[in-house]
């Protein structure tokens, strides 16, 4: 499919608490090197710059990203700022909390509730604000979110942040949070061939409820932080082949098909491949294209 004149608002728009964003995004986490987490070769730093400088001009007014999404030479935090700031009134800078690195790259042990505060003002500094639009509290394992999401109410209530979410979470785990404050978007691992019974169910609650549903790795499948992968089904290709598409386009043009609250974020730190992601949210699949791919459970 041609990309030269698809942008961003191809896809449609959602809105997220007071903001609205169109459904194609950008995740930041391949701006920082192939590598993803490890820290191995790093990103050229002016093409991710270029990279993040072309998603706007393409429309993308939501970017994803953490203060935990660095390698040995690159912070993803750091390149938005030094590409976008000063930064366009309608672009949503979304961040997530919970998880720790040190500064040689190893994973720590996650965040106490009297943490977050810390990796909150770490995202601050990090991006140059005085607030964040969308904080997302991502669960590590632990039963309940009560204590954790309640420190993250607190800092929305002081005004570091705007509206909060959740990742890699269960739908008990929404209740649980939105008994302390509103939710307005959930974060989840989800895509073709992806689908888990218990996130499967929480896009159809977040659907119900006016949630927006972002998944991540909805390119990558199996590959996960190492980027897409390239392991389609003969489903894949062939509608791929029909559309005059790549597979990669296809299967975020599925995400996006599953519901007008899921909002995709696909990761990437190459302009070619950031123009055919944009370029698929205006791919429209059939419903004997869904069928083909594989209808919701």
């Amino acid at each position: 499919m041609t990309t030269e004149t698809i942008t961003a608002d191809a896809a449609g728009t959602w809105r997220l608490g007071d903001l609205t964003v169109n459904r194609i995004g950008l995740g930041a986490m391949r701006l920082t090197g192939s590598a993803a987490f490890h820290l191995g070769t790093p990103s050229d730093r002016d093409r991710a710059i270029t990279v993040l400088r072309e998603a706007i001009e393409l429309g993308v007014n939501h970017i994803d990203t953490a203060a935990f999404y660095f390698s040995s030479l690159r912070s993803a935090n750091e390149l938005i700022n030094s590409a976008l700031a000063p930064y366009p009134d309608d672009l949503l800078i979304a961040t997530k909390v919970g998880p720790f690195r040190d500064w040689t790259g190893e994973w720590g042990t996650s965040a106490r509730p009297q943490d977050l505060r810390g990796h909150v003002e770490e995202n601050l500094r990090q991006l140059g604000r005085d607030h964040l639009d969308l904080v997302y509290l991502r669960r590590m394992r632990q039963d309940s979110i009560a204590e954790h999401f309640g420190a993250l109410a607190e800092l929305r209530d002081a005004g570091l942040i705007r509206h909060l979410g959740l990742s890699d979470v269960e739908p008990r785990h929404l209740a649980e949070a939105q008994a302390i404050a509103p939710i307005v978007s959930v974060q989840n691992r989800y895509g073709l061939g992806d689908r888990p019974p218990a996130t499967e169910e929480l896009l159809h609650v977040c659907g119900r409820q006016g949630i927006a549903f972002v998944p991540f790795y909805a390119i990558a499948g199996d590959a996960g932080p190492q980027g897409a992968t390239s392991a389609h089904t003969d489903a894949v290709l062939e509608t791929a082949r029909v559309h005059d598409a790549s597979p990669a386009q296809i299967r975020l043009a599925w995400t996006l098909s599953q519901g007008p609250h899921i909002l995709a974020i696909p990761g990437t730190g190459d302009p070619v491949h950031l123009k055919e992601n944009v370029a698929a949210g205006g791919l429209r699949l059939t419903e004997e294209d869904v069928r083909r791919l594989g209808a919701p459970h």
